[in-house]
């Protein structure tokens, strides 16, 4: 089965390098990504956790790397795990964030739109974040 994709992205006055290293960080969730973390991020027993709008989920990063993959597995408190390919793409002297939201069997179109729409301002905290002189 294929899901329907959106492909979200923005793009920041920022290198790629301190954007990735801003966003890989799981202790900097909670000041961006409010769609995924309400309070600063715990490592507990070797894993990420996060208070989320979807109540505690936990949170598994790609492995470091120097390609911007910033994929992400969050482990819903239903124990079902959603897989979050995201890219940090340089561009001139800044880059692009993509982030790829997938809708799920059984979610409907407005459900899957407010999700694009949760991670959409997402990275523009983000972005706005990292902009700040």
């Amino acid at each position: 089965m294929v899901f329907e994709s959106a492909h979200v992205s923005t793009s920041i006055d920022r290198p790629a390098a301190d954007v990735y290293a801003y966003a890989s960080d799981p202790r900097n969730l909670s000041s961006w990504a409010a769609g995924l973390a309400h309070q600063p991020v715990e490592l507990v027993d070797g894993a990420w956790v996060a208070e989320s709008p979807m109540g505690r989920v936990t949170v598994r990063f790609a492995p470091s790397n120097s390609y911007g993959i910033l994929d992400h597995d969050v482990t819903l408190p239903s124990g079902e795990t959603v897989s979050n390919p995201v890219r940090v793409l340089p561009n001139g002297d800044g880059c692009d964030v993509i982030f790829t939201v997938h809708r799920r069997s059984g979610v409907t179109a407005e459900a899957f739109a407010a999700d694009a729409g949760a991670v959409a301002a997402d990275l523009a905290t983000l972005r706005d974040l990292l902009q700040r002189p």
